[in-house]
């Protein structure tokens, strides 16, 4: 890596350093962010850089404006303190601002020498969102904007009203792209008002600029650049080329829907850890007549688990689909039940009947299997248990994904009103049906399930 002496403005010194370039991208997309505009929108691919470019951006108006704020929000608490609080800013005044002196107060702020401070947090936070919101910032800055309501940016944008800091108000966004319906691409790519679609009076004060992981490789391994390209058609679109895509019509579980869904990665750790939370957990099985994992002919065979948390609300913790002979597969099963201490697995027996429940039991007898029987077709199966992840109705906004699961979701994308019109089976998606009507429809989907003990 290529380190070059830049001097940084710190307010009330000049710090020389050896410090980390900008890469193209970077320092393209900081000239746009030095415009007349209020509203900026970073659109890239994973790790492309806009974040970090961000927030050394609000470090620097923050350290030439004393006594001034600055916000930093994602849709999750967790997400940000995870991503931004205890790993992006840390590493952005190390590479930038060495020396810089600040200090963290309360959890909910950095302050520097000169007054200025760095508030954080998550709009799902309740018992700091109304803390934050009470303030007026020179700068707010809402990260990972797909996963965030459009009445909720509104709302940050009210506290976007700081005076007398010698600032120009900014307003600060960045996403990895998501669906072409999503209210960034209508606001900054139409320009257009998302809830009236009606032309934007100030067109001009909202702009937008893209970024690619490509442009960041220097700073990143090669084999991760690699995992991006060998992606899903549509996750290789968002997340490597860095674009918005468009929902199958009538799609089930449309891609904005799956995004507002997402939570952290969950540990099975039973000891003062996460799963504690859950009353149940089963692993969902959808077999296939694959004899080994070179018989690429054949179907994979689905393997999700998923549990059930005592607030209702039932989460996806992993993915384990694999191409493999029934004792692979069978092995796969059982691994996940110890993983996770599952309480049941439930099975399709469409395909090996009770040979499904002798596969498992043969790896470990001790696994408790239910098998089920696809009674009725695949949309049919998947519209009750896409109806969990709605935002309305009675059982709406019953699912969570912990973490992300690229070809589950990809899957699940390719289920619409018009029936599955994927160009292969939904192996995952349908161990992920089985898994969740168990968990969370019950009696209410026996038209869908005919359970054999």
């Amino acid at each position: 890596m290529n380190l070059h002496i830049q001097p940084e403005i710190t307010g009330q010194k000049v710090v020389t350093a050896l410090l980390q370039p900008l890469t193209p991208d970077q320092q393209a997309a900081r000239k746009l962010l030095a415009g007349k505009q209020k509203h900026t929108c970073l659109v890239g691919g994973s790790r492309s850089g806009k974040t970090s470019l961000l927030v050394r951006t609000i470090v620097t108006r923050a350290l030439r404006a004393p006594d001034s704020r600055h916000l930093m929000v994602r849709m999750h608490a967790n997400a940000l303190k995870a991503s931004v609080w205890l790993d992006t800013f840390p590493k952005v005044m190390k590479m930038w601002f060495p020396g810089v002196e600040y200090v963290e107060r309360f959890q909910t702020f950095f302050e520097f020498e000169n007054g200025a401070q760095i508030w954080g947090g998550g709009l799902d936070d309740e018992k700091r969102v109304d803390k934050i919101l009470g303030q007026e910032y020179a700068t707010i800055y809402a990260g990972e904007v797909s996963q965030t309501p459009y009445s909720s940016i509104l709302t940050l944008r009210t506290r976007l009203a700081q005076p007398g800091t010698g600032l120009k108000l900014r307003g600060y966004y960045d996403l990895n792209p998501t669906v072409t319906s999503h209210w960034s691409n209508i606001e900054f790519g139409e320009k257009k008002d998302p809830i009236t679609r009606t032309a934007l009076p100030d067109p001009d004060n909202f702009q937008r600029f893209f970024m690619n992981p490509e442009g960041n490789a220097a700073n990143l391994d090669p084999d991760y650049i690699a995992s991006l390209r060998s992606m899903p058609k549509k996750w290789r679109e968002r997340f490597y080329e860095g674009k918005y895509v468009a929902d199958v019509e009538g799609a089930l579980w449309p891609i904005d829907l799956l995004e507002m869904c997402r939570i952290e990665r969950i540990e099975p750790d039973y000891d003062g850890g996460k799963l504690n939370e859950f009353r149940r957990i089963i692993v969902g099985v959808d077999p296939s007549g694959a004899q080994s994992k070179h018989d690429i002919k054949s179907d994979e065979i689905g393997i999700v688990t998923c549990g059930l948390r005592y607030d209702g609300v039932a989460v996806v913790l992993e993915d384990a689909t694999c191409r493999g002979s029934p004792r692979e597969w069978g092995t796969a099963v059982v691994a996940q039940w110890n993983k996770w201490k599952a309480d049941r697995v439930v099975a399709e027996k469409n395909y090996g009947g009770e040979m499904v429940r002798s596969t498992i039991q043969a790896v470990n007898h001790r696994v408790g299997v239910d098998l089920v029987s696809a009674t009725r077709g695949k949309f049919i199966r998947a519209e009750p248990v896409a109806a969990l992840y709605e935002s309305s109705g009675d059982n709406a906004g019953k699912v969570k994904h912990a973490g992300r699961f690229d070809k589950l979701e990809e899957q699940m994308g390719w289920f619409s009103r018009q029936g599955f019109i994927g160009d292969t089976s939904p192996d995952r998606a349908d161990a992920l049906i089985w898994s969740l009507t168990a968990l969370c429809l019950g009696e209410v989907s026996k038209y869908t399930l005919a359970h054999v003990r």
